[in-house]
């Protein structure tokens, strides 16, 4: 699968990129590189998309790269051809289109060393975006009903820390009786945003969380953004 961004590739500006022919001595259109062993067949038109670019500099008539041709008349060029064909289709149609294989980074380095001012911002952009999305921490509201009786009530919600809050008090009537006096249970409600991924990874709740939860006996833990009674 291949993921793809676009940008206006530079319509070429030299009279050297337009269609010719082999007739009459003048150049063929269409041109050889050999990119660490592999041979790529495009055209002028398509080099030239970019004036400022080593592509553009290589094929012109009096060339200031020192480049050697293979025994086919191929420009060899000493670079990783898995990367250039990124490269060379971004000059074709103006589409940065990157299988899922290759490294984002390494499509960064031919751009560089090519020097295609445009391939270069979408692939950094591309880069940002996708780190971007690897440090974003999800959250979710975990809601915890505590159990207790009116003698420790004041004591849990004075004891919450961690990011937990009070959300909701039920009565629950009287479980025990001492004499003429009811010793009133409640369920106490909390809540707490809690990380649920960061990095890709599932983040535990912390352990000062857990021991909450041990402590004051859970009843239930409903991972949702409503409490219902």
């Amino acid at each position: 699968m291949a993921s793809e961004a676009k940008s206006e590739a530079p319509k070429p500006e030299s009279s050297m990129c337009k269609d010719t022919s082999s007739k009459g001595g003048t150049k063929s259109q269409w041109v050889k590189l050999n990119v660490g062993g592999t041979i790529f067949m495009t055209t002028r038109t398509t080099l030239c998309r970019d004036p400022k670019s080593f592509l553009y500099r290589l094929i012109q008539e009096e060339p200031d790269l020192n480049t050697d041709k293979d025994d086919n008349g191929a420009y060899l060029i000493d670079r990783d051809p898995t990367y250039f064909g990124p490269v060379l289709n971004y000059l074709r149609h103006g589409k940065l289109v990157i299988n899922k294989d290759l490294a984002e980074e390494g499509v960064l380095e031919e751009a560089e060393f090519y020097n295609i001012t445009e391939l270069i911002k979408l692939v950094k952009a591309k880069i940002k975006d996708r780190e971007d999305r690897q440090n974003q921490t999800f959250t979710k509201s975990v809601y915890r009903v505590l159990q207790c009786s009116e003698e420790e009530l004041t004591q849990i919600v004075s004891a919450m820390s961690d990011g937990w809050k009070f959300e909701q008090l039920v009565n629950i009537g009287s479980q025990y009786n001492y004499g003429s006096e009811d010793h009133a249970e409640f369920l106490c409600v909390v809540s707490k945003e809690c990380p649920n991924i960061v990095n890709g990874q599932e983040v535990e709740p912390s352990d000062k969380a857990k021991i909450i939860a041990e402590y004051y006996e859970i009843i239930f833990y409903i991972n949702d953004s409503h409490f219902l009674c």
